[in-house]
């Protein structure tokens, strides 16, 4: 069965009671994981980008508090879900290693080789992302995180455009990566389409699903177009986790369901309904 990770992201707008709610509501949705970022964007972007794009300045107001993240560990315990952080310096990630029970590393940072070692060092699962990236690429983020001491990693397929295009998926790639990296292969969704979620599970295999999650449609990232809305995600998570309801025994005979409904299938000898051993 398929772990589904909530990615919170930016969504909890800063705010602590909104950050506590969307881990609820992630708990309540089904949900196994949930994730959040911790970035600083002075330790994110280069002083040159600063300088030049109000854009990248104005995600000062999207870091999530260093101190908000004991609370919200605390909060997952409560509601009974996994939770994971995103670091993107690499004090973070001494700040985050008491409390987590995965890291993970972001598609942006799997060339940075000192993050990787500091992750890998903590001993604790760790998930990577991997838009954008070849398989050279891959395979060396691998087998750093190997080196120095990351026993369990996951690996998710990704496409690191907000939202992503069908045409740009390319969901067989979870299959390719399988087979060359012998891990837990998932998919980190940024489609927000239920369709691509059933078919990287059912067809890809993939091991876990990540999606953004917004509460209810004022988060600073909704309006790209890359996040699901709890209800949406709610439905899709219970279907999934009923698949193997609807794939049955596989043996050809009447369901229990259907017995009663038999004896009015249409006679052998005159084709009408009932069968004549049960008219009266």
């Amino acid at each position: 069965m398929a772990k589904f990770i909530s990615e919170i992201s930016s969504n909890h707008n800063n705010n602590l009671k909104r950050s506590l709610k969307m881990v609820k509501v992630s708990s309540e949705i089904g949900f196994d994981i949930v994730k959040f970022q911790l970035f600083k964007i002075d330790k994110l972007f280069s002083n040159e980008i600063l300088r030049k794009s109000k854009k990248h300045r104005e995600r000062k107001k999207w870091e999530l508090k260093e101190k908000h993240i004991p609370l919200i560990s605390k909060y997952c315990k409560k509601n009974k879900i996994k939770f994971c952080v995103t670091p993107f310096y690499l004090e973070a990630v001494d700040i985050i290693k008491p409390y987590v029970d995965y890291i993970k590393i972001a598609s942006y940072e799997i060339l940075w080789k000192d993050l990787l070692i500091k992750c890998a060092k903590t001993k604790k699962p760790i998930i990577i992302s991997t838009g954008m990236a070849n398989m050279k690429e891959v395979k060396n983020a691998i087998n750093i995180l190997k080196r120095n001491g990351a026993k369990k990693i996951v690996i998710l397929h990704c496409v690191s455009n907000y939202p992503a295009k069908l045409e740009s998926l390319n969901l067989s790639a979870i299959n390719t990566l399988r087979r060359k990296t012998k891990l837990d292969i998932g998919w980190s969704d940024h489609s927000a389409k239920s369709l691509v979620v059933y078919k990287a599970i059912q067809k890809w295999r993939a091991s876990y699903v990540e999606m953004h999650i917004d509460l209810d449609g004022k988060g600073v990232e909704y309006k790209n177009g890359h996040c699901w809305l709890p209800k949406n995600a709610k439905e899709l998570i219970n279907f999934v986790k009923k698949d193997k309801l609807v794939d049955g025994h596989g043996h050809k005979k009447p369901n229990f369901m259907e017995m009663s409904e038999r004896k009015f299938r249409a006679d052998k000898i005159d084709g009408l309904r009932p069968i004549k051993k049960y008219r009266k």
